[in-house]
């Protein structure tokens, strides 16, 4: 898990495949229920960080 900003940033493997969200306020699940797919970690939380960062 990552902060960034008042956001958590989540990462996780599934399968071949990446997922990521984030977390508002120490919260449990994805905000707004998005999961964003890729196919790296990397890639995961970049993805993750542009929405966060839209979100504000």
């Amino acid at each position: 898990m990552t902060t960034h900003g008042s956001y958590q940033i989540h990462t996780e493997a599934r399968g071949p495949h990446w997922v990521s969200w984030i977390t508002r306020d120490g919260g449990a699940k994805p905000y707004r229920s998005v999961v964003l797919v890729a196919a790296s970690p990397e890639e995961a939380e970049a993805r993750a960080r542009k929405w966060a960062d839209e979100q504000v």
